[in-house]
C-alpha cells in the first residue's frame, strides 16, 4: 500500500498599500519587484528542496505580490482546507505603509484558524527602537498574529517553518541583536509568476549586502539590518545572474543602500564583466550610491564596464542646515556636480533622491532648492520624498518618547504626505510645496534641457532617458502615487476596498472605475508620446551638438 504524503502550505506574500480613495494600489505590471519577498521565497524552497519536515511532507510554496497580483483568498482557503490546514502565512517584507493593508489581508486566514505571522521593516523597527510594541502591533498581536524581526537567513526561516508545522509557534521571533551571515545563503530569486508582472518581464532585485555605517537620523536601515556591513560572495552573484539569465532576466536592480562601501565590490564587478564578456549576457544594473563615490579609485570607470546604466544618488538635501540636521554630514553639497560629471563621462542617467519637509524648509526655500537641482546639477531624475518620522528610525523613536503629535494611520506613512506638524508649514502647504516640486522640476524646458545634456554629452541611453522621464514625471502629479508605486494600467476590485471606507455600489463603482483606467491611460501615453516627440526634435536641431550649460560645461571642456 503506497503511503500519501502529507501536504505543508507556505503562502507567502508581499502586501501593497491603500490608495487616496480605499483601494489598493495594484497593476497589470509593476515597475520594481520585492528583494525581501525574493529573498524568502528562496529560503521557502530551500526548505522545500531539502524536505526539512521530512520526506513524508511535502511543502507546496505559494508566492504572491500583490502590487500586481490579486490574492486569491478563498482559491487558497480551499486548496489548504483540503490539505487539512496545513499552512502558514507569511506577510512578508511588510512597509509601515503597508501595515494596514497587511492585517486586512490576514483576516480571512485567522478566520480560517491559519497561522499568519508578519516580518518587515515596520514590525523590526518597532521592536527594535520602541520600549513597548505600538498600538497597532499589540492590536495585531491580540488577534493571534506572530511577529518576525530581523532576517530570516541562515536557518532561522527554517526553524519558523518547523515550528508552524508542529504547532508551537512562539509570538515573537527577534533575530536583530544577530544579523546572519548572507554569504552562501539560498539566491534570492523570484517565481516567473511574479517576474511576469514585474519590470515588463525583463527585470529583478536582489542586494550584495546589508548593513550601513552612516547615521542618518530619519533612515530605518541602520537599526533593521545593523551597521556591521554584511555581503554575499562573487560566487553567489555569479549564481544570481546565471538562475536569473536561465529565465530571460538580464536587468537588475541591486538595493544596497551603498554599493560603493561594499570591500568586495571591485571583485563583484569583475565577475560581471566576465559573465558579460564569457557567457555574452546583456547585463544592465540600476544601483544605489553615496556622493562620495568619486573618490574611490575605479570604482565607476569599473560600474560601467559591469553594466552599470543608472545610479541612484541619496543627496537628500542642497541645504547644509538640513543635512548636518538629519546626520548626513558626509554629504557635501560643493562636491555634488564634481561627483555627477564623474559619472556623466559615460552613459549613465542619474536619480537623485530629494527629501522635503525638513524643519528649515520653507514654500519658498523649496522653490529654491528646486531651480538649484535644475540648473546647477546634470541629474536625469529627482525622486522627491516627505520627511517623514519612519517607525524605526531615530527621529520617529525621539518623537514617539516624547509623545509628539502624529498620524497613527501607518497607511499614510508613504513619504508622499506630512504625518506631523511642521515648524513652518501648515501640513496642506507642505503637501502643495511637494506637488509644486515634481511639477517644477518636470517642467517640458527642463526636460528639454535634460534631454540636450543627454545628446550634448553623447549618452546612447535615448529611450532610458525619455521612459524614465516619462515615469517620474506622471505618476505623482496626475494620479497621487510615488513612482517606486507605479505601474501600467491600474487594478481595482470593488471588495477590496479598506474596512474604513463604505463598500461603492456597483452601479457607482464600475462606471466610475472604468472613465478611471481609460483617463489614466490616455493621458499617460499622451505624455509619453510628447517625450519622446520632444527628444526627436532636439535631437534634430543642429544646435544641440553645442549646447552647453553650467552643469555640464567643466566635462564638455574636458572631453
Amino acid at each position: 500500500m503506497t503511503h500519501t504524503p502529507s501536504k505543508f502550505h507556505l503562502i507567502l506574500i508581499k502586501p501593497t498599500h491603500y490608495d487616496d480613495d480605499g483601494y489598493p494600489i495594484r497593476w497589470r505590471h509593476n515597475w520594481i519587484a520585492s528583494n525581501a519577498l525574493a529573498c524568502l521565497h528562496a529560503l521557502a524552497m530551500d526548505c522545500r528542496d531539502r524536505a526539512v519536515l521530512g520526506h513524508e511532507t511535502e511543502i507546496i510554496v505559494h508566492t504572491m505580490d500583490e502590487i500586481s497580483q490579486v490574492v486569491p483568498t478563498r482559491r487558497l482557503l480551499r486548496q489548504v482546507a483540503g490539505d487539512g490546514n496545513a499552512a502558514l502565512v507569511c506577510l512578508v517584507g511588510v512597509q509601515s505603509n503597508q501595515f494596514p493593508r497587511a492585517m486586512d489581508i490576514a483576516t480571512p486566514f485567522l478566520d480560517a484558524d491559519l497561522p499568519v505571522i508578519v516580518g518587515g521593516i515596520h514590525v523590526s523597527g518597532c521592536i527594535a527602537m520602541l520600549k513597548e510594541l505600538p498600538d497597532d502591533l499589540r492590536e495585531a498581536k491580540a488577534r493571534g498574529i506572530r511577529f518576525f524581526a530581523g532576517e530570516a537567513e541562515q536557518g532561522r526561516f527554517e526553524q519558523v517553518v518547523r515550528d508552524a508545522h508542529a504547532g508551537r509557534l512562539p509570538p515573537i521571533y527577534n533575530f536583530l541583536d544577530d544579523p546572519p551571515e548572507i554569504t552562501g545563503q539560498p539566491t534570492p530569486l523570484l517565481p516567473g509568476t511574479v517576474l511576469e508582472r514585474s519590470g515588463w518581464h525583463n527585470m529583478s532585485i536582489f542586494d550584495m549586502g546589508r548593513g550601513c555605517p552612516f547615521v542618518c537620523s530619519f533612515c530605518t536601515i541602520i537599526n533593521v539590518h545593523g551597521r556591521k556591513s554584511r555581503f554575499r560572495s562573487p560566487d553567489d552573484l555569479e549564481r544570481i545572474i546565471l538562475e536569473n539569465h536561465r529565465m530571460g532576466i538580464h536587468q537588475f536592480f541591486i538595493t544596497d543602500d551603498n554599493l560603493a562601501r561594499n570591500r568586495n565590490w571591485e571583485a563583484l564587478f569583475d565577475r560581471l564583466i566576465a559573465l558579460r564578456k564569457g557567457h555574452g549576457i546583456p547585463l544592465r544594473f540600476q544601483i544605489q550610491v553615496d556622493v562620495q563615490v568619486h573618490r574611490v579609485p575605479g570604482f565607476i570607470d569599473k560600474a560601467v564596464r559591469a553594466g552599470v546604466d543608472q545610479v541612484f544618488l541619496g543627496l537628500e538635501s542642497v541645504n547644509p542646515e538640513n543635512l548636518a540636521g538629519a546626520g548626513k554630514k558626509q554629504n557635501k553639497v560643493g562636491e555634488y556636480r564634481k561627483m555627477m560629471l564623474a559619472w556623466k563621462r559615460h552613459p549613465v542617467v542619474l536619480i537623485g533622491a530629494y527629501m522635503i519637509g525638513f524643519p528649515n524648509d520653507t514654500a519658498e526655500s523649496i522653490r529654491r532648492d528646486i531651480e538649484f537641482l535644475k540648473r546647477e546639477l546634470p541629474l536625469d531624475l529627482v525622486y522627491f520624498t516627505v520627511v517623514q518620522p519612519l517607525p524605526g528610525s531615530q527621529d520617529h523613536q525621539r518623537l514617539y518618547e516624547a509623545g509628539a503629535s502624529m498620524d497613527t494611520d501607518m497607511n499614510r506613512y508613504d513619504t508622499t504626505q506630512p504625518v506631523m506638524d511642521h515648524p513652518k508649514m501648515t501640513r496642506e502647504e507642505l503637501r502643495a510645496a511637494y506637488l509644486d516640486a515634481w511639477r517644477r522640476f518636470y517642467t517640458p524646458e527642463h526636460m528639454a534641457t535634460i534631454l540636450r545634456r543627454m545628446f550634448a554629452l553623447g549618452s546612447n541611453k535615448k529611450l532610458t532617458t525619455a521612459n524614465r522621464l516619462h515615469w517620474f514625471s506622471y505618476f505623482y502629479p496626475h494620479m497621487g502615487v510615488h513612482p517606486i508605486d507605479g505601474g501600467d494600467h491600474p487594478i481595482r476590485k470593488r471588495r477590496d476596498r479598506r474596512p474604513t471606507f463604505p463598500r461603492e455600489n456597483p452601479l457607482v463603482f464600475y462606471p466610475r472605475n472604468l472613465l478611471r483606467v481609460a483617463r489614466n491611460i490616455i493621458t499617460a501615453h499622451f505624455l509619453l508620446y510628447r517625450i519622446r516627440s520632444l527628444m526627436r526634435r532636439i535631437r534634430r536641431d543642429p544646435a544641440t551638438a553645442d549646447y552647453r550649460d553650467i552643469a555640464i560645461r567643466e566635462a564638455l571642456d574636458n572631453k
